[in-house]
């Protein structure tokens, strides 16, 4: 069965709370499914290597979950207007994937969580972005036509699914954040089973 990998990297909690609903939202299309993979967390100086298998959650990605999939969903949280340094570092050891093109011509997304509603939510979607645009990949984005896109009063982007998580974390998913990853997760999946067809 074709699968979608969702990627992600998540410190709070809010992150893997998206990728999960956007798992189900790829589940939602008949004959896809998710497979949801985390990147560890890195350090200036490595004094220990993270644990082969984290201790909860998804599993770390490998590069063979990139060989497989049918598409890639790739979250992370907001640091100053941009991706997080795991996420960050794990894009940048992908330099063989770019040089066979792994990852060319399936589709592509991106999700993020912020403390706050002016947190650089968009910027941190647009530059996950450019990594995928260099391998090649078809971005794909919430429309208009989703009717939360254009009622949310927290999380939500036409970039990317999104959440807004407050300054100590204390905020879970809203319903329209939740109906808007779930349709990021659709979306991709679609897309993919129409790509797929001879």
């Amino acid at each position: 069965m074709p699968e979608i990998l969702i990627v992600y990297y998540s410190r709070g909690g809010a992150v893997a709370a998206l990728a999960r609903q956007i798992a189900r939202g790829v589940e939602e299309v008949p004959g896809m499914q998710a497979r949801l993979r985390s990147v560890p967390p890195v350090a200036a100086v490595t004094t220990t290597a993270a644990p082969a298998v984290p201790e909860d959650g998804a599993p770390y990605v490998l590069t063979t979950d990139l060989d497989d999939c049918a598409g890639l969903i790739l979250g992370s949280p907001t640091r100053f207007g941009n991706m997080a340094a795991p996420v960050k570092h794990f894009l940048d050891g992908l330099g063989a994937q770019w040089a066979s093109g792994t990852l060319l011509d399936k589709p592509a997304a991106v999700f993020t969580s912020t403390s706050t509603m002016h947190g650089g939510q968009e910027s941190t979607l647009l530059t996950m972005l450019i990594p995928l645009l260099h391998h090649g990949m078809l971005p794909v984005g919430i429309p208009f036509t989703e009717s939360a896109l254009n009622t949310t009063t927290s999380g939500g982007t036409p970039y990317g699914a999104s959440h807004v998580a407050g300054v100590r974390n204390e905020l879970p998913l809203s319903d329209d954040e939740k109906s808007l990853a779930r349709a990021l997760g659709r979306r991709v999946a679609g897309i993919a089973a129409k790509l797929a067809r001879p």
